[in-house]
């Protein structure tokens, strides 16, 4: 294999080794530097490469391992409600954790398809539906499979390193113990083990009602049309439109704020003291514009502070739609995360 095969070959693996790694460590950063050491080894490692196994099995060595390395000693990355449970509005800031937090990651860089066009609220929009990959596409299986959801990553960080390579191998990737004990530099019976733990721990931090960790389907219409409601209600600052939205035990998290909100009550008083223009924490008027992550319903609020006239780079917020009502919101407030969404710098209106 020429060189430039072997680069050519490795590059078709970029998006489902980016999403190993994002579910080995939970940040979409990191994920992006640890592809790139990952396909360094691989490249400094090619004359060695001999296909006893696949090229993607290889990769898929190389990746688990560098990630491994990369954990080791690394505090777990959590969500502010896991990192604070015992939180109450009012209590002082100094006394929280502070992170590591984990971070969304952009469903356009996961999927072989585009999701849809990212424009303002108001403006007309053309929707591209996505369709199903090609089965020759390398991560065609991967994406099949994929487990990517906030609470799937969140109960991954209870897991020690190894353990959480064990069962994205075994479990979400559906690699055999063998395959998993050799990229592990392991016993089958040492998998088997850890798997066991593994399955045990993950249930005590999964929600309720998901007592395994298949992949959620995909969001439906009328989820859709709770998004489109709640993005129309906050450009407005109607507070009462999005009161009907929120179940009473909302919960609501704000990387990298340590903050967190357990129910609807707290969530609007917190909205209703940003929102006001004659509060010191009023923070502008905003524009929303409907995106996707981890496979959830997802949007990116961009916000324009008092006395400017440019709209700027805000959060982006995952949202968790049942029965007609959005039961979980994480705002990451990072906007050095929107250019891997796709989302424009600005917004003149």
């Amino acid at each position: 294999m020429s060189d430039d095969d072997f680069a050519s070959r490795i590059e078709q693996h970029r998006r489902e080794l980016r999403v190993h790694c994002y579910r080995m460590v939970g940040s979409f950063d990191e994920a992006e530097d640890l592809v790139q050491e990952v396909f360094l080894k691989a490249w400094r490692a090619r004359d060695g490469f001999e296909g006893r196994s696949s090229l993607r099995s290889w990769l898929y060595r190389i990746a688990t391992n560098v990630c491994l390395d990369a954990l080791d000693g690394r505090k777990r990355r959590l969500l502010p409600d896991q990192a604070n449970p015992d939180y109450a509005p009012g209590q002082p800031v100094a006394t929280l954790v502070t992170g590591p937090w984990l971070q969304p990651f952009p469903d356009a860089l996961r999927e072989p398809y585009a999701l849809r066009e990212a424009r303002p609220l108001r403006e007309p929009r053309t929707v591209r539906e996505p369709v199903a990959p090609c089965q020759d596409e390398p991560e065609a299986a991967v994406v099949a499979r994929e487990t990517l959801e906030l609470a799937f990553l969140a109960a991954m960080q209870h897991l020690p390193p190894r353990q959480r390579a064990a069962v994205i191998l075994c479990d979400v990737l559906g690699w055999p113990a063998r395959q998993t004990a050799q990229v592990l530099d392991g016993s089958v019976a040492s998998v088997n083990s850890a798997l066991q733990r593994a399955r045990v721990t993950l249930r005590e931090h999964l929600p309720p009602g998901r007592s395994d960790w298949a992949p959620a389907a995909p969001p439906t219409e009328p989820q859709r049309q709770v998004l489109r409601r709640y993005l129309d209600a906050v450009e407005r600052g109607d507070l009462d439109e999005v009161a009907e939205l929120l179940a009473k035990d909302v919960r609501a998290t704000m990387p990298p704020l340590p903050e967190w909100f357990a129910d609807r009550e707290s969530v609007l008083a917190a909205l209703a003291a940003t929102w006001d223009p004659t509060s010191a924490d009023y923070i502008g008027a905003l524009r929303m514009i409907p995106t996707s992550a981890n496979g959830q319903l997802a949007a990116a609020s961009y916000r324009r502070p008092p006395g400017q006239q440019v709209f700027e780079p805000f959060g982006i917020g995952v949202l968790q739609v049942r029965d007609g009502l959005i039961t979980e919101i994480v705002a990451f407030h990072e906007p050095a995360l929107f250019p891997a969404f796709g989302l424009p710098p600005t917004l003149d209106r």
